[in-house]
């Protein structure tokens, strides 16, 4: 995943619990069982559920949504090879079949990945769909024309890195193969056992050639999924979904379509979001959002009160916020200067200033706190809650700098949970107890994201964030620590320059396992050993913290995204 102010994402661990603290159960696959939090009684059909969001959802084209879509939209309308496995907690970051019938059968050390499509599959308009359509999906993502998704195929698949989509080339990519109407073969450069978890991203969405309108096949798509768009306003802003009468709920165990409507309603601000689902009047008391925390003071309102904390939803998401170290700026190039900001850093001020202890959790790795991710804990510089000043001055002292030394720490204006002024100046009241003089360059958002990310550009010491595409350690690490992934002429993520044989290898060496287990212990040892150079000082982790409607039922927060997972909800 990229940085999460760069591209939008949702992704990785989370549980469901209430703000009182007892636990929302989980949705029996049957759809009959259990309500997993929310208005009393088993989940029915029918009924329409609304949903608050603030940001639009601007691309709805399969080719330009980045990994799983959302994680939730665009999944109402699109199936895919794969997908999450729908379900509270560490069970949700499962990959499951979806129109394939398993998770995909490797070969050659996993640069081979072989589908068979379930029988029965088809359109809102009820033709077949074919392993021809999802070879074409994934073709037409490489159109200029069809810019945003995710990166990985053009760098994945043979003959990626040149192929330019269907609309130049007669010729489709060789590397992926349809020997019949239900099979499909996907043939890598390299090995890449989490291909199955990639597999849940929409570019595997199938797409009717004959039916393809290009830019414009957002407005109308061809659903595969439970539901079909009907309604697109605003590019995004205004959403309607109907049901689609010839999807079949024999070919899809993870997707319920309980409402028979869901109206998605964006633009809104935060305030306005929250007021609306904590009132709960007329269509809001079917209401939820997908992207709208609950704030520090509303948190603390809501909690005061016992059936507004009833109807709040807590997701882990999988991402850490840090500082980025350049070396190749001084004073940053000493080693000895990177491990003194690590033990100066009061993990207990930065996380009050993220909003506090119910909205962040502290870090001390690069890799979240999630057993998939491969999370193996260590604290290679100790600073305790508040920092270790005292060491920090005597490694400053071993630097060099026995009277202290002035630096600058960049981050952006934007009041955005990750990176915002109070974050950077909760790091500059820290490093000053160890007699490090901090000047705070603070940048409007899109300056800096243009700043961190140029290779000529990027500053010594910055705030970023970075979250997982999957729940796997490969996403995680290689971009910001694969030297082979260093970029000099776009964006740049390997701030750290890091381009150490023997890490790269490693990556090479894990991509080949295709039992995620066995891959997440490899990830965890590679994310301790990494941190022993102090290229990054991991800070914390995020936790959401989101209302839902009183009439809403079965609520369902996985260890994926993070977030509400609207295909689970039902309000009958």
């Amino acid at each position: 995943m990229r940085q999460m102010s760069v591209i939008s994402r949702r992704v990785a661990a989370a549980s469901v619990v209430l703000v009182g603290g007892a636990a929302a159960c989980g949705p029996e696959k049957s759809g009959g069982a259990g309500s997993g939090g929310g208005a009393e009684g088993a989940p029915k059909k029918g009924g329409t559920l609304t949903v608050l969001n603030r940001g639009p959802q601007k691309q709805f084209d399969p080719a330009r949504l980045y990994t799983s879509g959302g994680g939730n939209v665009p999944s109402l309308v699109y199936r895919t090879l794969t997908t999450r496995n729908r379900e509270n907690g560490a069970e949700g970051t499962k990959v499951v079949p979806d129109l394939a019938t398993d998770t995909g059968t490797p070969s050659d050390d996993a640069k081979t990945w072989t589908y068979k499509l379930k029988d029965g599959l088809t359109y809102e308009d009820g033709t077949p769909i074919t392993s021809a359509d999802i070879k074409y999906g994934v073709e037409r993502s490489f159109a200029a024309e069809l810019s945003g998704g995710a990166p990985y195929l053009r760098d994945w698949l043979i003959g990626g890195d040149t192929y330019q989509g269907p609309y130049k080339e007669k010729k489709g990519l060789d590397s992926i193969e349809t020997p019949d109407a239900k099979t499909i073969v996907f043939k890598l450069r390299k090995s890449e056992g989490d291909f199955p978890y990639f597999a849940t991203s929409t570019q595997f969405a199938p797409v009717p050639k004959a039916k393809d309108t290009g830019v414009k096949y957002a407005e109308h798509p061809v659903s595969s999924g439970p539901y079909k768009l009907v309604k697109n306003v605003g590019d995004g802003e205004q959403m309607v979904f109907e049901r689609n009468p010839h999807w079949s709920e024999e070919t899809d165990k993870e997707r319920h379509a309980y409402p028979d409507r869901i109206e998605v309603k964006s633009g809104l601000s935060s305030a306005v979001i929250n007021q609306r689902l904590s009132a709960g009047q007329g269509a809001d008391a079917a209401a939820v959002t997908t992207d709208t925390n609950l704030g520090p003071a509303e948190l603390a309102q809501v909690s005061g009160d016992g059936k507004l904390a009833a109807r709040v939803g807590t997701g882990h998401f999988g991402q850490t916020s840090y500082l980025a170290f350049n070396p190749t700026v001084k004073p940053f190039d000493n080693p000895k200067v990177r491990q003194a900001v690590s033990y100066a850093i009061n993990r207990t001020s930065v996380v009050n200033a993220a909003g506090g202890s119910s909205l962040a959790e502290p870090s001390t790795t690069f890799l979240p706190k999630q057993k998939p991710l491969g999370y193996t804990p260590y604290d290679h510089f100790p600073a305790g809650t508040k920092g270790d000043a005292a060491k920090a001055k005597e490694l400053l002292k071993e630097a060099g700098y026995d009277n202290g030394l002035e630096i600058t720490l960049t981050h952006s204006t934007a009041q955005n949970f990750e990176t915002s002024p109070e974050i950077a100046t909760a790091v500059q009241a820290a490093l000053k107890e160890a007699g490090i003089t901090v000047k705070l360059e603070g940048l409007e958002d899109n300056d800096y994201d243009e700043r961190i990310h140029s290779f000529e550009k990027q500053p010594g010491l910055f705030i970023a964030h970075w979250g997982a595409d999957w729940p796997s350690g490969g996403p995680f690490l290689a971009p910001i620590f694969d030297g082979r992934q260093i970029v000099k002429d776009g964006a740049n993520f390997n701030t750290a320059r890091l381009d150490d044989p023997k890490v790269n290898d490693e990556i090479d060496a894990i991509n080949k396992i295709t039992d995620h287990d066995a891959a997440a212990q490899r990830w965890g040892a590679l994310d301790k050993k990494i941190g022993e150079q102090a290229l990054t000082v991991p800070l914390f982790n995020p936790v959401y913290k989101r209302l839902f409607g009183k009439d809403v039922k079965n609520v369902v927060i996985s260890n994926w995204t993070g977030v509400l997972d609207i295909s689970q909800v039902a309000v009958k």
